[in-house]
């Protein structure tokens, strides 16, 4: 496998990349207590802010959560099925299945766009699409997503994708 610095390199609009989905607001007094990972806008414990026993239309799983609010840019991958708090957007792959190896990757790429982002220079949805992000590509010039899931796996230890 090439190195990092041995790979091309191409910028991409995060739009041209990822479907956006917002998610909900789900005010404190009515949540309920369940077993539901509730997605917050945290650095902390994979964004997991609580766990409900709701749902709403923010019910997603396979899913990147990014964080424009509280802690801007900042991403988690959700192989489980948990509710996202307004505060964050739901990204999915267009073009392909996503999986935990891409979103992991993708994840280490937006903290690398973090420091542009802070409370007076939120990361709201049209700042996103317009977000380039610098993605190593494959011989025919798209975003290599086989490269991705392959130095994701390598930084693991080479733990397969096994969600």
């Amino acid at each position: 496998m090439e190195t990092l610095n041995e790979k091309e390199w191409r910028e991409y609009f995060l739009n041209d990349l990822f479907s956006i989905s917002a998610g909900k607001r789900l005010e404190t007094r009515n949540k309920i207590a369940g077993a539901r990972p509730f997605v917050g806008a945290s650095e902390n414990n994979n964004g997991v802010t609580g766990f409900v026993g709701n749902t709403n239309a923010s019910l997603d799983k396979n899913v990147l959560g990014v964080s424009y609010n509280g802690a801007p840019c900042v991403a988690f991958y959700h192989p489980y099925e948990c509710l996202f708090t307004d505060d964050v957007k739901r990204l999915h792959l267009i073009e392909r299945n996503d999986s935990m190896l891409c979103g992991l990757f993708f994840s280490s790429v937006f903290s690398k766009q973090r420091v542009k982002y802070n409370y007076g220079y939120k990361f709201k949805e049209q700042r996103m699409k317009r977000q380039k992000l610098m993605l190593p590509v494959n011989a025919t010039n798209e975003p290599d997503y086989s490269y991705m899931e392959q130095y994701a796996s390598s930084m693991r230890g080479g733990v397969a994708d096994a969600l």
